[in-house]
């Protein structure tokens, strides 16, 4: 891979998640030390925060454990009900938290993710699938209140992440959010591999949405496995036990189809490699960190540039 061949407004990057980290603290995932090692190791330079808790909280931590491998960070991310109002204060001090963090760090994204409606570990459902139509009434009003809120006092961007067992988790869900809320302080964190397991076209997502694709998670899931979801109405996490996320280029949608899409935008776009691996032995994420690595790499993907804010 030249310079010459190398996409210049996409910067690559990774997260926990590639880890088979999905908690704070949870005694099947790796340690944040090794992940850190064995991420540099791959070959990444940027990474994700993850959930907040799991990475020191601490910012002088944060930033020496991070400088003795040469990593910087690309956003946070968080968790929050922006459908609840009763928990609006309650979510809104725990995102402050995450958003200090993250621009301590230097960074200039938070990646929000809505609450699924089915527990990770159990499958069990915890709240409707649908919101009610008050619910809707103020989604994307709630959004760009939070999104006006860090922009305003801590320079970071949201970008809501759709979600599988999520409220906002099929296209017509993630369209309605778009339309519904402020372009200037809610934009969107495509991730690929969720639309496709919510049956969306991420390509028309790019093409029609181009301009509030502010952060990318690229992932691709197992088509047969998506249909054994809606099948047998398995949970998320039940599909990733049977290993719906595979890495690129297996699955859908096709990698190259979505980098090619996304060096077409006017906006310097992070790219960060999420493939959901909880909960996996300790030794399975880092060959296929370097693997993935390897073939974005080979489709133009590389860390070596900071992405301006534009979005």
């Amino acid at each position: 891979m030249t310079t010459e061949s190398l996409i210049g407004n996409l910067c690559l990057g990774s997260a926990p998640d590639s880890w088979g980290v999905w908690f704070p603290e949870d005694e099947h995932q790796t340690p944040y030390t090794r992940f850190l090692d064995e991420l540099a190791e791959a070959g990444y330079e940027w990474l994700e925060l993850g959930p907040y808790g799991y990475l020191p909280t601490d910012p002088a931590v944060l930033a020496e454990e991070l400088a003795r491998r040469g990593l910087q960070v690309s956003g946070g991310t968080t968790f929050g009900a922006l459908h609840r109002p009763e928990l609006w204060e309650e979510m809104l001090a725990q995102t402050r938290k995450v958003a200090e963090l993250t621009t301590a760090a230097g960074a200039h994204h938070l990646v929000y993710i809505p609450p699924m409606y089915r527990d990770e570990k159990t499958g069990e459902f915890t709240e409707p699938t649908e919101l009610t139509a008050a619910q809707w009434a103020s989604f994307g009003q709630r959004a760009s209140e939070l999104g006006k809120i860090l922009l305003e006092e801590y320079d970071v961007r949201l970008c809501l992440h759709p979600h599988a067992d999520s409220h906002i988790q099929a296209q017509p869900e993630i369209e309605r959010y778009l339309n519904e809320s402020d372009p200037r302080y809610a934009n969107l964190c495509l991730d690929t591999g969720h639309v496709a397991y919510g049956r969306g076209d991420n390509l028309d997502l790019i093409r029609r949405y181009a301009e509030r694709i502010g952060y990318v998670h690229i992932k691709q899931m197992d088509p047969a496995i998506v249909e054994q979801v809606y099948a047998e109405k398995l949970s998320f996490g039940e599909a990733v036990r049977r290993g719906v996320c595979v890495e690129p280029p297996a699955g859908v949608p096709d990698p190259a189809e979505i980098v090619d899409a996304l060096s077409t935008l006017d906006a310097q776009i992070f790219v960060i490699v999420e493939q959901d691996l909880y909960p996996c032995a300790p030794d399975v994420p880092l060959p296929i960190a370097v693997r993935t690595r390897e073939y974005l790499g080979s489709r133009g993907l590389a860390g070596t540039t900071r992405p301006g804010v534009t979005a």
